[in-house]
């Protein structure tokens, strides 16, 4: 079977996108601990992990990135407030890129065909979840394998994501929940990093619309 490495949050985007692919590829899951506020989702992706029957997974400690990003997003910075709704402020830095950037890297080392992201076609709000970033990103990287996959030594890598094939979060979930049942509640999307799911967050407000779209009864445990 051919091998993906899939940038896997914990997040119930990136837990189903793993739901998805795993009939088709041996997965390989990265997790990024970036300095982020909802560093819960790091306990969720490693259970998630065992779940799913992951080949390897590998938590890569980026910590410094929160002293590059300094204030200038809400889910780093511990001086800003989280909003319910949609607002630039929740945009990290170019985060994909250099998520995907190391995904990749490993990729080529594991001979990997394909390299995975969450982004649906709720995201796009979002410049690095778009396709067309996913895209050019797919070309430079290639490009800069491009001797080593001319001589077989590397192969040619793809950037998938769901929002590439036109799925929404209600599909992912459709997928995850036939996948893996009730558990898909412990997955982790909040933007705080409570005891339970905030509820009044984006991400949270997201999750709720979502599963309702699906006509899934949420059975999340939120604070509100």
């Amino acid at each position: 079977m051919k091998k993906a490495v899939i940038v896997f949050s914990g997040g119930v985007d990136s837990v189903c996108a793993v739901s998805y692919l795993k009939s088709k590829y041996d997965l390989y899951g990265i997790t990024f601990s970036y300095g982020q506020k909802a560093n819960s989702e790091i306990a969720a992706a490693k259970s998630f992990a065992k779940k799913l029957g992951l080949k390897q997974h590998k938590i890569i400690d980026i910590g410094f990135m929160k002293d590059l990003y300094g204030n200038s997003n809400v889910l780093t910075s511990s001086k800003r407030k989280i909003p319910s709704e949609f607002e630039y402020s929740i945009v990290v830095p170019i985060r994909n890129a250099v998520f995907l950037s190391i995904a990749s890297a490993w990729a080529f080392t594991l001979n990997a065909t394909l390299v995975a992201y969450g982004a649906h076609t709720g995201d796009k709000n979002y410049p690095d979840c778009r396709p067309i970033f996913a895209k050019k990103l797919e070309s430079a990287f290639n490009q800069g394998e491009i001797d080593g996959i001319k001589s077989k030594l590397r192969k040619n890598i793809e950037i998938w994501s769901p929002y590439r094939v036109g799925l929404s979060k209600s599909d992912l979930l459709k997928s995850g929940m036939s996948i893996l049942g009730d558990s898909i509640f412990k997955t982790w999307s909040c933007y705080s990093n409570k005891r339970y799911h905030c509820g009044v967050c984006e991400s949270c407000n997201n999750r709720k619309t979502a599963f309702a779209k699906a006509g899934i009864i949420d059975k999340t445990k939120y604070l509100k």
